[in-house]
């Protein structure tokens, strides 16, 4: 394949912002009519682009999902950090940003609340394990099946006395978590420590980011980690808004 012909399909069917057709496409780009069909079906078929109607592309979920891995931690930081920081505010405490890479995530960025009086715990920056806290745990429930069942066969260590490690119960807690919208950790990492994370979703393509609230364990209380469960759905509506533009 021509790499320059597959680019300005795909250039020309971005620029639109909406679902473009086959003559469209190929009046825009000048290709033959055969072979700016044939290139589309290939795009399609490695879902760089979808095929919302037969005949209509749109801009592939799997593309999205590669720009969205390819954003720096700054670049996505920045993106995201007044979302953060109005989610600080409000719940009166750490708010993170956390984001998957090489099968992993990581949390990359942090916002505060502004209330000099206020005590909140941080929860640090770098890496953290798929089954033992809410921001990786609310990744890994949106993914793949695969990668769900690779994390649950693989080795998973105990932080403490409430780390979760029987694959049985991580099933279920994942699928719970895609019920529910939103995941927990409780004492899982650290003793004293709880947080409470939500998906970042950006269409159908899983949840490469997640944001997430912690705080000690005697201000987390069930109800507390519930109302801000659910709250943080909305926020991360707003971070995911932010990431696309920016991505």
């Amino acid at each position: 394949m021509n790499l320059d012909r597959l680019t300005s399909l795909l250039e020309t069917i971005a620029v639109v912002g909406r679902a473009v057709s086959t003559p469209e496409i190929q009046q825009a780009t000048g290709l033959p009519r055969p072979t700016c069909y044939r290139l589309l079906q290939s795009l399609a078929e490695h879902r760089l682009l979808d095929e919302p109607e037969p005949g209509r592309f749109l801009i592939g979920e799997r593309l999205v999902r590669l720009a969205l891995l390819g954003q720096t931690d700054i670049d996505a930081s920045q993106a995201a950090a007044p979302t953060l920081r109005q989610a600080a505010d409000e719940f009166g405490e750490a708010v993170f940003l956390s984001r998957y890479r090489n099968k992993g995530v990581e949390i990359i960025h942090v916002e505060t609340p502004q209330d000099a009086t206020r005590s909140f715990v941080h929860p640090g920056l770098g890496f953290r394990p798929m089954h033992a806290c809410s921001c990786s745990k609310v990744i890994a429930a949106f993914a793949e099946n695969g990668f769900r069942e690779e994390i649950l066969n693989g080795p998973m260590r105990c932080y403490t006395p409430q780390t979760k490690s029987d694959p049985e119960t991580l099933r279920k807690e994942f699928s719970e978590i895609r019920m529910s919208g939103y995941a927990e950790c409780v004492e899982e990492i650290e003793v004293g420590v709880s947080s409470v994370a939500a998906p970042i979703r950006i269409g159908n393509i899983g949840a490469t980011y997640s944001i997430g609230a912690t705080g000690p364990v005697r201000r987390f209380t069930a109800r507390r980690r519930t109302e801000i469960g659910r709250e943080l759905g909305q926020f991360a509506d707003k971070a995911a808004l932010a990431l696309q533009v920016r991505g």
